[in-house]
C-alpha cells in the first residue's frame, strides 16, 4: 500500500484531503513524526514554499528510515501545500504573505490573527470600488517521492537534488471578489471577506460541503487525483 505523508498537523485539512483522494492510501501527518524538521516558508511563490516543504520532509524521511522504525518501508510520498489570497487591486498581495499580512511591518517572521489580516485588507481597499475588488485564492501542492537513500545530483551544474527533480506540482484557483465587510462564521482566514464567482455568500457563509467543491485546495487535489500520481506513484 502507498503511504502518503501530509505535511500538516491540521485535522480539518487532513480530513479534506482524505475525503477527496479516497481510500486505498495509508495516510500519515506530521503528528506522527514529532521529530520532523520545521521548514521556513521564505520562498517568493506558493510553488516554491510547497516544494521546499515536500523536498525537506522527503529527504529527512529517507535519511531517517534506517534509524526510525516508525518510517514505513512501503512506497512513500510527501504531499505539501502552500496557499493564499491574491488581490488584483493590490498587485497580487497579500500572496505568499497571506498568513502574516498584518504582521509584516512589526514581525515579518510571525503570523497575524485572522481579524488583523482582514482589517488591514479592508483598510487598503477602502477607496477601491466593488468592480475592482477582484481576487482569487490559489493553492499549489507539491508531491515528492521518498527515495531509498539520499541522492546527490549527478550533474555538476545542476543545483536541484533528486528529490526536487522528482517533485510534481498541482495548482488550484478559486476566482472571486472581496466584499465590503466580514460576513459569516464558518471557515477561517479571509473566508469572511471572499465571495466566490457565481455566489452572493462569502466562503464563511457557505457550508463546508459547498466550499469544498469550490475551494482552491479542492481543485488542486482534483488535479492531483486526475493525474494518477497517487494511483500510479513514482518509482520509489
Amino acid at each position: 500500500m502507498l503511504t502518503l505523508l501530509l505535511a500538516t498537523r491540521n485535522a480539518h485539512k487532513t480530513d479534506e484531503i482524505r475525503a477527496l483522494l479516497g481510500e486505498g492510501i495509508h495516510y500519515l501527518t506530521l503528528r506522527d513524526f514529532p521529530g520532523a524538521p520545521e521548514v521556513v516558508e521564505d520562498a517568493l511563490t506558493f510553488a516554491g514554499n510547497a516544494t521546499k516543504k515536500a523536498v525537506a520532509l522527503a529527504r529527512w524521511l529517507s535519511q531517517s528510515r534506517i534509524a526510525a522504525p516508525e518510517v514505513p518501508e512501503e512506497p512513500m510520498l510527501v504531499l505539501a501545500d502552500d496557499s493564499g489570497l491574491e488581490v488584483d487591486a493590490l498587485n497580487g498581495a497579500p500572496g505568499v504573505h497571506s498568513a502574516r499580512f498584518a504582521a509584516l511591518d512589526a514581525n515579518p517572521a510571525g503570523n497575524a490573527a485572522d481579524a488583523e489580516n482582514n482589517a488591514k485588507l479592508l483598510r487598503l481597499l477602502r477607496e477601491v470600488p466593488s468592480a475592482r475588488r477582484t481576487a482569487r485564492f490559489r493553492c499549489v501542492m507539491a508531491l515528492t517521492p521518498v527515495t531509498e537513500a539520499p541522492i546527490e545530483s549527478a550533474s555538476p551544474v545542476c543545483y536541484a537534488d533528486e528529490f526536487e527533480l522528482q517533485t510534481r506540482l498541482f495548482e488550484g484557483v478559486c476566482e472571486g471578489r472581496i466584499g465590503p465587510a466580514p460576513r459569516g462564521r464558518n471557515g477561517f482566514g479571509y473566508d469572511p471577506l471572499f465571495i466566490p464567482d457565481g455566489y452572493t455568500q462569502t466562503f464563511a457563509e457557505l457550508s463546508g460541503a459547498v466550499k469544498n467543491t469550490l475551494s482552491h485546495r479542492a481543485r488542486a487535489l482534483a488535479a492531483l487525483k486526475a493525474s494518477g500520481a497517487v494511483a500510479r506513484p513514482f518509482n520509489v
